[in-house]
Parts: structure tokens; C-alpha cells; sequence
């Protein structure tokens, strides 16, 4: 970097630059032994001693595997949250890189190693160059991938043993260029539901019909039906999902079974849109089984609720990322995204923002094979975007519980 280029670079992301390859190694050592949700023990014992070298206080095993470092300074009372996840996905990979998974069928394909890198990254640099007043709470969360981690940390006691003012997450996302930061208040994403359908028939021989109540036909209608849900009964200028991802019944052409199963993923932005669909679901299931003269069962389990970023919050984040790289490289308002997080239970409890860093757009040929998007057996966390990640934390915390 020539000294004209380095006077328009924030010091704090000139520091953490110059660190980049430590924890480059650190990511690519954490992405080579990736762990499932609730297993992370090699990663959680990393992160724990890595911090504990630094000067943190650190908790292990909130929430199963979660680990969370506290570093105080001064008299501020102020109280900050910053949250990293950990765990991997059950992916093979095929990315063929030197630091490739070498547990077979797990692989950070979601960039859970990159997220704990830029924490982690952030951590050093406060505790040996941070200038700030008051409690700095960094949590390293299990289990982000659909086992609900946040909600194990939060009912082992994570807020009532470190009380946050604010919190905040970030997540890669392909499809933006490497560093960009983007941002959103209000509904960020949608909750998640998964819905179980089955229908109770009459079994009997495919060759009398007239005999038997069929379920086939009931389901069949059913899927039908689901796809007015959406088009008829939420409002238009409202974001839903109703997808059928799975349709089970039978096993010889001719018979008629008993049983029909369907397997539904619902999801919304909106909490009142989210109640809607989960009795208009249930109400068609039920009726249209009866039309057939069929019965219809639902499991309705809620999953992950919407994620809302709080509007002060998320303007606080919007200055710091601003102030860290210009308005050149950052997205005031981008849209929400119809995927689902857990650190939305987190913001149930504290305000604050979770927002997205650029894991490239595919225009750099050294990594346009790997800027796939995410839960891809060939996707990569860019190591590109580890600087900007961890200056970003390391801002935000410096501003958040500044020295008055």
C-alpha cells in the first residue's frame, strides 16, 4: 500500500490489515475442522483459549458449547454484545483447497469460520490497542444452523450473566463485493416454520376407488390450495413463503394408501403475516381432507421468528461503517432477505442490528470459483473480507462505549 492510498485507509483497518494473516491461518485452521451445531468443542476450546491469552474473562459451555469473553475498562456502565456462531453444516465438501474439511460429510459452507475469525480478530486488537470505557460482552454462539443456539445461550442465562444495552451479528453474503457492508432497520428476515401435513384416508385396491377414501387425491388438492395462500389471503405489498418441499404417499401403482404426508417451510416478515399463514394452512389442510372425505393432521412447529433491527441501533451501525470505509462501499437500506437466523431471538430481548459483509460478487478470478452462495459444497469464506469484519467490531465497540 503506497502512502497516498494509506492517508484514505481508517487506521483501525490499516491495523487490523496488517494482521490479517494470523488470523487468515486461524480461519482456515477452524474451516479444515469443522463441528456440527451443539458439537463445537475443538472450536469453542480455541476461541476460549485465544481470548484468555488476551486478558478476556471467559465463560465456557453456556449454551453446550458456547463460549463468551468479557473485557472491562474504565468506569463507563455502558454494555455491549457483539455474536459470532460457530458450527458447520452437514455438507460434503468439494472445494478442493489445502485447508478443505477433513471431517467427511461437515464443512463451513455458511462462513461460520470466517464470522469467529473477525471476532476473534476484533478481540485482539481491543484488548491490546481499544480505547474505550465500560463492558465489551463477545459471544461465541453454538448451533446457529437450525438448532436454536441463541436460545440454549439465552436460557442458560446469557443476559442475566451479561447484560447487553446493545447487540449486534454480522453475516457473509455472497453477491457482494468482498468488504462491502450492508445494512437494514426493520424486518432484516423472515421467521421460519416447518409444517407437517398428514392426511388420513381409506385405503384400498387402486382398481375400486368408489371403496376407499384416497388421501393421494386430498394431498394433491391440498398443494393446490396452499399456492393461494400467498396470492389470495396476504396482503401484496407483504413478503410469504409457502413452499411444499416434500410429498409422500404409497408404494405399489396399485393401491391406494391409507396415509399422505406433506412437508411444508413457511416463512414471513412479518409477525402478524406469520400468524395469518399458520391458520390459513391449518384451516386448508383440515377442509380440503374433509372435502375428500379425509382427515387431515398438522404439526405446526415454530421455528426461527422474524429478525427486526432496531431503528436506533442500526443507525448507530450505519455511522460506524461510514466512518470505517465511505459511503462508496456501504448499503444504507438493502433489502431484507426471505433466510433465517436465530440471532433474531437475541434482538427479541436487546436491541440492535445484524448486518452483511460483501463475500465477493465473482470478479476476482483468484476467488471466483468460491464466491458461490452460501450452504454450496464449493463455497469458501473470503479471507479478504476478514479485515474490514474485524475493524468494523473494533469500531463499533471503540464508538459504542466510547471515553467521555
Amino acid at each position: 500500500m503506497d502512502t497516498a492510498e494509506s492517508t484514505t485507509v481508517h487506521p483501525v483497518l490499516q491495523a487490523l490489515a496488517a494482521g490479517r494473516d494470523e488470523f487468515t491461518a486461524i480461519r482456515r485452521d477452524i474451516h479444515q475442522h469443522p463441528e456440527l451445531g451443539f458439537e463445537e468443542h475443538r472450536t469453542g476450546e480455541r476461541v476460549a483459549t485465544l481470548l484468555e491469552s488476551w486478558g478476556y474473562r471467559v465463560t465456557r459451555g453456556l449454551g453446550g458449547t458456547g463460549v463468551v469473553g468479557q473485557l472491562q475498562r474504565g468506569t463507563g456502565s455502558k454494555r455491549l454484545g457483539i455474536r459470532a456462531d460457530m458450527d458447520a453444516l452437514p455438507i460434503v465438501e468439494a472445494t478442493g483447497l489445502p485447508h478443505s474439511s477433513c471431517h467427511a460429510g461437515v464443512m463451513h459452507a455458511c462462513g461460520h469460520d470466517g464470522h469467529t475469525a473477525m471476532l476473534l480478530a476484533a478481540a485482539k486488537h481491543l484488548a491490546e490497542h481499544g480505547r474505550f470505557s465500560g463492558t465489551l460482552n463477545l459471544i461465541f454462539q453454538p448451533a446457529e444452523e437450525g438448532l436454536g443456539g441463541a436460545l440454549k445461550m439465552m436460557d442458560d442465562g446469557l443476559f442475566e450473566r451479561f447484560p447487553c444495552d446493545a447487540i449486534f451479528a454480522m453475516h457473509n453474503m455472497p453477491g457482494y463485493p468482498v468488504g462491502h457492508l450492508a445494512l437494514r432497520d426493520g424486518p432484516a428476515m423472515a421467521s421460519s416454520d416447518y409444517v407437517g401435513i398428514t392426511v388420513h384416508g381409506n385405503g384400498g385396491h387402486g382398481a375400486m376407488p368408489h371403496r376407499a377414501a384416497d388421501p393421494v387425491v386430498a394431498a394433491s388438492s391440498l398443494v393446490m390450495a396452499l399456492q393461494t395462500v400467498v396470492s389470495r389471503n396476504v396482503d401484496p405489498l407483504q413478503m410469504a413463503v409457502v413452499t411444499v418441499g416434500a410429498f409422500h404417499a404409497g408404494e405399489a401403482n396399485n393401491v391406494i394408501p391409507p396415509h399422505a404426508s406433506l412437508r411444508l417451510s413457511v416463512r414471513a416478515l412479518d409477525r402478524d403475516v406469520r400468524a395469518l399463514l399458520r391458520r390459513r394452512i391449518t384451516e386448508l389442510a383440515q377442509q380440503q381432507a374433509a372435502s375428500y372425505g379425509c382427515t387431515a393432521e398438522v404439526d405446526y412447529r415454530a421455528g426461527y421468528c422474524v429478525l427486526v433491527n432496531t431503528p436506533a441501533e442500526t443507525d448507530f451501525a450505519r455511522q460506524v461503517a461510514l466512518e470505517l470505509i465511505g459511503p462508496e462501499r456501504v448499503t444504507l437500506q438493502a433489502p431484507a432477505l426471505p433466510g433465517s437466523e436465530d440471532f433474531a431471538f437475541m434482538l427479541e430481548e436487546v436491541p440492535g442490528c445484524y448486518l452483511l459483509v460483501g463475500n465477493g460478487d465473482g470478479t476476482d478470478a483468484a476467488f471466483s470459483g468460491h464466491a458461490c452462495m452460501v450452504h454450496n459444497p464449493g463455497y469458501d469464506f473470503n479471507d479478504a473480507a476478514l479485515p474490514v469484519g474485524a475493524a468494523y467490531w473494533a469500531l463499533l465497540a471503540e464508538r459504542y462505549l466510547s471515553v467521555s
